[in-house]
């Protein structure tokens, strides 16, 4: 059955390829983006979207779902962060996504079955080094995520996707040679890295009746980095 969805970014990695099985499923999409012109050459009504500046945002008059793609990888030892670079990734993942999600919310709620589709990081489960800055944003977004599951309950479904590192290029200069993409799959149990599709078949999962039972959960597609640990 056709829904309707909003996509804020999609425009890459993990959004693009959730736009693409999205698209393939026969859903309507409508999107806000810093790129809104490549969204439009798919067909997809689409609007000007930065998660660094306010922006007015209008959606339809009813909405199945939204996914928040948008997101930051500021890897620095702590004592070189600065406050930009925290206010910096405040912004991209929390501030941006409470924006997008208060432009949202009465096409949501006059679903009476919305799904909100959220993503955070594997670095706030598991402590990781120079990962501050990003692990304390999207700390800030799965408590927000919970929050909202509650409040929104039972008219609008809020889930948290929190992968390990993933090959996109978001994450482009951390797979950079094969050295590199050979050190970060040898950290996972399962010996690999995801891909783009592995979390665009999640946000689809999440985004349809099949996990109409589910809300407040956060899910974590991280080749079982946090929650396996292997004989060496």
């Amino acid at each position: 059955m056709e829904k309707h969805y909003a996509i804020i970014g999609g425009t890459s990695g993990i959004g693009q390829a959730s736009v693409a099985r999205l698209l393939a499923s026969g859903h309507s999409l409508y999107a806000a983006s810093r790129r809104p012109e490549i969204l439009e050459q798919l067909g997809i009504t689409s609007q000007f979207f930065d998660a660094l500046a306010p922006t007015s945002l209008t959606w339809p008059d009813k909405l199945d779902g939204l996914v928040y793609f948008p997101g930051s990888i500021t890897l620095k030892p702590f004592h070189r962060l600065n406050i930009t670079d925290f206010i910096n990734d405040i912004h991209v993942n929390l501030l941006g996504a409470v924006q997008a999600l208060q432009s949202a919310l009465p096409a949501l709620k006059a679903s009476q079955d919305a799904s909100v589709v959220l993503f955070s990081t594997v670095a706030v489960n598991q402590g990781m080094p120079f990962h501050a800055s990003i692990a304390a944003a999207k700390g800030a977004l799965e408590a927000l995520a919970r929050s909202l599951a509650a409040e929104w309950a039972p008219l609008i479904r809020v889930n948290i996707i929190a992968p390990s590192l993933t090959d996109t290029p978001l994450a482009g200069s951390l797979l950079s040679d094969d050295a590199k993409r050979a050190a970060s799959a040898k950290r996972h149990p399962l010996q690999r890295i995801g891909n783009a599709d592995d979390l665009a078949q999640m946000v689809e999962f999440l985004l349809s009746d099949a996990s109409r039972f589910m809300t407040g959960q956060t899910l974590r597609p991280d080749g079982g980095l946090t929650s396996v640990k292997l004989f060496s």
